[in-house]
């Protein structure tokens, strides 16, 4: 029996990364818990250089040494994650 998967995303290589994901997903969640609709992000006007804008803005927070989101209490990474996530989404749609 052969199976082809050449050139086929490799998700073994994120081994060890689940626990980060389950942070962004927690994100995810309180973003939809905050603001309803769950697709409402690919709504956002100018939303690739907003969400780069937000990512940098988190990621400024932990350089600065708050390591979680005083309004959600979810890690600062997580959402700079989400962020580039959704940036990375709407400038490569699938």
């Amino acid at each position: 029996m052969s199976k082809n998967d050449t050139g086929k995303p490799k998700w073994h290589l994120l081994r060890g990364m689940f626990g980060a994901l389950d942070c962004v997903i927690r994100v995810r969640e309180y973003g939809v818990h905050k603001y309803g609709d769950p697709d409402n992000w690919l709504l956002v006007e100018d939303g690739e250089r907003r969400y780069v804008n937000a990512a940098m803005r988190h990621l400024a927070r932990v350089i600065e040494g708050e390591h979680a989101d005083p309004e959600s209490g979810l890690p600062h990474l997580a959402h700079a994650a989400c962020s580039v996530l959704f940036a990375l989404a709407l400038e490569r749609p699938s």
